[in-house]
Formats: structure tokens, sequence, C-alpha cells
């Protein structure tokens, strides 16, 4: 009898199984693919008919579990082999006394290492709670917390007496923007606040260390340690040493939103001397932010944040635009729910407590106010634009209307929607609001659906009103920029007051960019990051003499700006003790 082929040898696997669900397996398939009957199939695999019948129903209700989903190499899910195996180690060590970063690193050095974010979760599992003993200046040093300085310089203003008297620096173009904070007359705008100051650092260096922040892109208060490796930011703020994180985030909580209302009314009526908003056409666009915050802090309230699509946990900010110029004039996040709406009207106080008279008009949004304080603007006397929410019946009267019902205008500004068609409704009544509104129902805008623009101004022409419209749209552009330069986004407290600092620091620093890039020739419209990565981060060195600070910036692409620049030969800084600015370029 000749041999069997070695194909062959394995099919008793096949025809006797011996595990439970391949029995069942091979008893279906004979079935259903080699035509058996159910007793056949039964009898073969040991099954009575019924049995097989059984199987079968169970088959179809998808009840029948045959082969077990593949696994994904690596340990099963939930488990942690690396933390189990340490467990008793890391018990071990925190009875010794260490904290979770000297038992991680003691881990590594022993050959099974472990961050501190497991070593604390298994602390945390077994009951241990947090370490509290004083830090021994020894531990900075312990080779068990390696690279963990606690050992920090204490922050002091500087005494140029002892101050080097030259020093590399990375960041010598920071100091760009000296002459324009003393032509603001920053201790004279921070004295307007009554910002408090402490008994080793006055209130402007405490302002001007947290604007450092701002100007040199650090993301949060927490990260001034990036700053500490470099002194030109300490030098900015009058400092030999900035403050550390914790002393700048309990500085941030003295101060109230009648310090930044203050500060704001006098920053504004510079930036009007000075040209970098205007008083007589006082026209601003107006819109608000939400500020993320990354949690579920049950203090915060639910606001639509646009970048995520949806209702989160937030903080909202509110700014103010002047039209004219597109900078930024005014800041709030001292806000909630309740007081959004009349937000505007706040605004219109201040701006008629820095020029002594109400805007002349405010263009928005259709959700930053309502109806009722809409009606409270007409009464005193400010016009404003603003969009009208679409109701079903405004939907109907949009597309009852026909080609001929609408006028094509021309509008002063570059791009493919310079000429929308227009159809004008001069009254219209809403449902809150005293008497009727002039509405422009605009096409060709670049929106999908038609823009309904609503106002209490008769006297402009169309042309006139649908560039208002037009130009607000840019505030939003702005407020992008202020995000990307001076990480407006990034918060780092729940608490509202402590936000409303940063955002107004965030408008000084967008003052202080705006004013920096008028001395630039080319750069009237560039943005702050642009200015930010080509002249405030440019290396050099700073020398420093009885009388005088030097700083001497390196050769770079963008140098001959520079030199056609309209800086100032010299600058007297106030809070370096009267001694002279002064720059040279290679």
């Amino acid at each position: 009898m000749p041999g069997r082929s070695p194909q062959q040898q394995g099919a008793e696997f096949f025809r006797s199984p011996s595990q439970l669900n391949q029995r069942r397996y091979e008893a279906l398939r004979a079935h259903y693919l080699d035509g058996l009957s159910w007793a056949e199939a039964g009898e073969r695999f040991g099954y009575t008919r019924w049995a097989m019948v059984d199987l079968a129903r169970q088959l179809r209700a998808g009840k029948l579990a045959l082969f077990a989903p593949p696994g994904r190499p690596g340990p099963a899910p939930g488990s942690a082999p690396k933390k189990d195996a340490a467990r008793g180690r890391v018990i071990e060590l925190r009875r010794e006394g260490l904290s979770t970063y000297e038992i991680s690193a003691r881990l590594g050095q022993e050959g099974s290492p472990l961050n501190r974010t497991s070593v604390g979760e298994i602390l945390a599992e077994e009951g241990f709670g947090r370490l509290l003993r004083h830090p021994e200046p020894v531990s900075s040093i312990s080779p068990t917390t390696f690279g963990r300085d606690t050992r920090l310089p204490r922050a002091k203003v500087i005494d140029f007496d002892t101050w080097p008297h030259r020093i590399d620096t990375v960041r010598a173009g920071l100091l760009l923007v000296v002459p324009d904070l003393v032509a603001m007359d920053l201790p004279g705008l921070i004295a307007a606040g009554s910002y408090p100051g402490t008994r080793v650092i006055p209130a402007t260096s405490w302002m001007l260390s947290l604007l450092s922040l701002k100007l040199t892109r650090t993301r949060r208060v927490s990260h001034v340690d990036d700053l500490l490796s470099d002194p030109t930011a300490g030098l900015l703020a009058g400092m030999a040493t900035l403050p550390k994180k914790s002393a700048l985030t309990d500085y941030s909580y003295r101060t109230s939103h009648d310090h930044q209302r203050a500060f704001l009314s006098a920053l504004d009526k510079k930036m009007i001397a000075s040209g970098l908003a205007t008083s007589e056409e006082a026209i601003f666009d107006l819109d608000f932010h939400a500020v993320m915050h990354w949690g579920a802090d049950p203090v915060l309230e639910r606001h639509y944040v646009p970048k995520r699509s949806q209702r989160a946990r937030s903080v909202l900010t509110f700014f103010a635009q002047d039209s004219g110029t597109h900078n930024l004039v005014y800041a709030n996040a001292d806000l909630s729910k309740a007081t959004q709406a009349r937000e505007v009207l706040a605004f219109c106080d201040h701006w008629r407590e820095v020029s002594g008279a109400d805007p002349h008009m405010v263009v928005m949004d259709q959700k930053v106010t309502t109806q009722q304080v809409l009606g409270e603007l007409d009464a005193r006397g400010v016009r404003f634009l603003t969009l009208r929410m679409r109701s079903p019946g405004l939907i109907r009267h949009i597309k009852s209307l026909v080609p001929a019902d609408f006028k094509t205008i021309a509008l002063d500004r570059p791009g493919p929607y310079n000429s929308p068609r227009v159809h004008e409704d001069p009254a219209v009544s809403l449902t809150t609001y005293p008497g009727t509104l002039r509405q422009l129902v605009v096409t060709g805008l670049g929106h999908d659906a038609p823009s309904v623009i609503i106002t209490n101004e008769c006297a402009a022409s169309i042309k006139v009103l649908v560039e208002h419209y037009a130009r607000r749209m840019t505030i939003e552009q702005r407020l992008a920029e202020i995000i990307r330069a001076f990480c407006t986004d990034a918060l780092s407290s729940t608490v509202n007051l402590n936000v409303d600092l940063d955002v107004m620091l965030a408008v000084l620093a967008q003052a202080l960019i705006a004013a920096l890039r008028v001395r630039l020739p080319g750069y009237l419209h560039a943005t702050p990051d642009t200015i930010q990565r080509r002249f405030l981060e440019t290396p050099g060195q700073i020398i420093t003499t009885a009388d005088a600070v030097t700083v001497r910036l390196e050769r770079r692409a963008y140098t001959p700006v520079l030199r056609q620049a309209s800086l100032p030969a010299e600058t007297k800084v106030p809070w370096w003790g009267g001694r002279v600015l002064r720059f040279e370029l290679r």
C-alpha cells in the first residue's frame, strides 16, 4: 500500500477534532458546505439531529462564538507589567522617605525604570498620602534628583554696579520695544492702574516680568524658567533675575478688573496721542472669544468654542478693535453669561472716559448683545451695525426675493468678493427692539447663505455700511494673531481675574508690536509673530557702562530693515535708574 503524502498526514486533526468549538465548526461546515443532513453531520461528529438544529439556531442569532478575536501583541489590555513588577520596590522606597521624583530616579538607576506618573499611581493605589517634608538644599544635587534644580536664584531688582560689563544673549532684539514702552510712559500707566508692588520688587518690574512672557512667546507663566538662562528678559523688567512661577501667579491673583480697566483707559489715551488708535472716526469692531479650559472645573460656564465646534467649559473674553488702525484697544475676561450682553455698554462707557464721547459706531456679530441693549445704544446716540438672526419668517422673505430686487455695489478692497449684491429694506421691526431698523440682505461676500445686516445708521450709503461689516471680520484675524504670538489661548487658571490680566497684557503687547512695526519700513502690515521672529529674537551683546546700556545686534538677513528703521538714538529708561539705551548694528 503506497504511503500517504505529507499533505494528508494532518487530516485527522480535522476528521476528529478534540476542541469543542472546532467540533461544532466542523459539524456545521459538513452540513452547510458538504451537503450532509443534520442527522448525518451529527452522527459524524457526535451530535444528535436536534443538537445540530440548535447549533444552527444559535449561529443565526449570533450567540455562537466559534473563534476568539485575535489578540494584540504585548500585555493584555488593562495590565501594567512594569508597574506590577516594581510595586514592592516602590513601597519599600516610600517607606524610606523618598519622594515620587526620587523613587523614579532610583528605579532608573536599578535597571527597572518607571516614570513618576506611574510611581504616583502605585502610591495612591496603596494608600500612601502626599509626602510632607521640607526640601533640604542637598536634595537638588542628589543623584536621585538629577536635573531637578531647586536652588534657582532669588528674584531681585537689578544692581548695575554688580551687573556684568558685557553679556552675550540670544534675545537682544527684545529690547527694541523699550523706546515705545518709555514713549507710552509705562510707569505712569501702571500708576494709573494702581497696581501693587512689594517690598523687594516694584509694580513696574512685576508687570514687565509678565509682559516679557508675552513678548518672548512663552506659553505659560509656569514656563518662566525657560527665560532664566538668558538675562535680556530680566533686563527688560529691570530685574537681575525674573520672579518665578509661584511669585508671578500670586501677583496676578492680587490684581482686579478695576486695575485692568484703569490701565487700559490710560493706555488708550497714549495710543490715541501716538496715532495707534483713532478718536475722530471712533468705529470699533467687537467680538467675544472663549478661552477653553482643558478640565471639568464646575466654576467655569460653558461657552461656544469655535475651534472645537462645541460648547465647553471656558473663560469668556471680550475684545474691541479700532476699525481704522486694526489695533486692539480693549479687553475684558471678567464676564459671565449674565453680564455678557451688556459688555458693549461697558465698552462705550470706557471709551467715553478715554475720549470724552461715545463711539461713533460699533460693529459686531449677532451674538454679542440683545435687541433690548441695541435699543439702549440707540437711545444714547451710538450707531451700531450687526447681523440679524435668521428666523423662519426672515428666511421666507429672503427666498421670495428675485434678482431684480438686488443691486451690485463695488467695494474698495482687493480679493474676489468685492462686488456683492444688496437688497435694502429701509424699515423693519424686530421682536423687542423699540423702533425700526435699516436692513440689508447681502450676497457675494464669500458666505454660503446671504448675510442680513441691521443698523440704526440711516445717513450712510449702502457701500459704506457693507465695507464696515466686511472690515469687522478682521477682528477674528487679529484675535488669531494674538493667540499665535502671545499664547492667549493657553489658559492656566480657572480664575477669571487671572485671565483678565493676561488678556490686558496681550493688548499692551500688541500695541508695542504695532508701534515697533511703524518704525520698520515695509512692515506696517506684518503680523506680531513675524516681528517677534525676525527682530525681537535677534541675538547680540549687551554692554553696560555707568550711565548707558548699549545693545549690539548681530547681523542677520533683516538687519538692513533695522538700519533704515526710525529707532531713537538714545532713550532714557526710568526703571534702569535713568540710564540711556542705545542700539548698535553690526
